[in-house]
């Protein structure tokens, strides 16, 4: 399965800001990027670094002024399937070390506070997919999809009292009972294919059986046409934009198309892996 992927960003700079940038699709033995190029309006030079899960990053330092980011990429994407129901969880004496971090707590996903809540609802299901995908399910049947209804500050616990919220609190609950029932998550960001309106999407994925599978319990993209960009905690590791100084977002375009024929299929039918 091969897709563009394209985005754009316009801000207006008004003093010194540093810009660190997450847009470019991650390199990953499941995703193979065939060919991108980023520009930057002004040109402006760059520092480049990749972080463990294929995030790459770029800083770039703009003086006040008009300054865009266009990225443009071919990609293609060979995720591997599994039976749900074969795919345990991993005890965390098992557990590779380098995972074992997306089993704590962080800024936006407060396991330990909701850990009580997690383990009535969910701690007595069979483990493995068919419990992560229980709680998908009962994130999209009890937290209303709500444009403008969360900021930069809701975290899992206010998702989860407020009910309601954005494809990041949705991702940011679901990785909260997880870790609570200790299976390891991590926050994922992506360009994703059937979202409407288009945006940047936010997803999350869980350490089962030795690898990292995709779930979205907001239930608006397909999984297999996911182009993953960059993974962390929480949003807080996988922004599009981090600036420090001062600049205003004036645009942002968002678009992925389908190179060729992509199944669609219900995302609860089969478990996708891509990293």
């Amino acid at each position: 399965m091969k897709f563009t992927v394209a985005s754009r960003l316009a801000y207006e700079v008004r003093e010194t800001t540093v810009f660190i940038l997450n847009v470019e699709a991650a390199a990953l033995r499941y995703q193979t990027i065939l060919s991108e190029r980023l520009d930057l309006t002004p040109a402006l030079a760059i520092d480049r670094h990749e972080l463990d899960g294929g995030t790459r990053l770029v800083r770039a330092v703009a003086e006040p002024g008009a300054f865009e980011v266009e990225y443009r990429a071919r990609v293609a994407l060979s995720p591997y399937d599994a039976d749900p129901a074969s795919l345990g969880e991993t005890p965390v004496a098992d557990l590779p070390l380098e995972v074992v971090p997306f089993l704590n707590p962080s800024r936006y996903c407060q396991s330990d506070r909701l850990a009580r809540f997690a383990f009535r609802e969910f701690g007595a299901l069979p483990p493995g997919h068919q419990r992560v995908t229980a709680i998908c399910n009962w994130i999209h049947d009890n937290v209303d999809y709500l444009s403008g209804s969360s900021n930069s500050e809701t975290s899992a616990y206010d998702t989860l009292v407020q009910r309601a919220g954005v494809c990041r609190d949705f991702a940011h609950l679901g990785i909260a009972f997880c870790r609570a029932l200790s299976i390891p998550a991590r926050f994922a960001s992506s360009y994703a294919w059937q979202l409407e309106p288009p945006d940047f999407h936010a997803v999350f994925e869980c350490y089962l059986d030795g690898a990292w599978y995709l779930f979205d319990p907001t239930r608006k993209a397909a999984l297999q046409g996911l182009v993953r960009i960059g993974v962390g905690r929480d949003a807080a590791d996988a922004a599009f934009a981090t600036m420090f100084g001062n600049a205003v977002m004036t645009g942002m375009q968002v678009s992925i198309a389908p190179l060729d024929e992509v199944e669609d299929e219900e995302p609860t039918l089969r478990a996708v892996g891509i990293a």
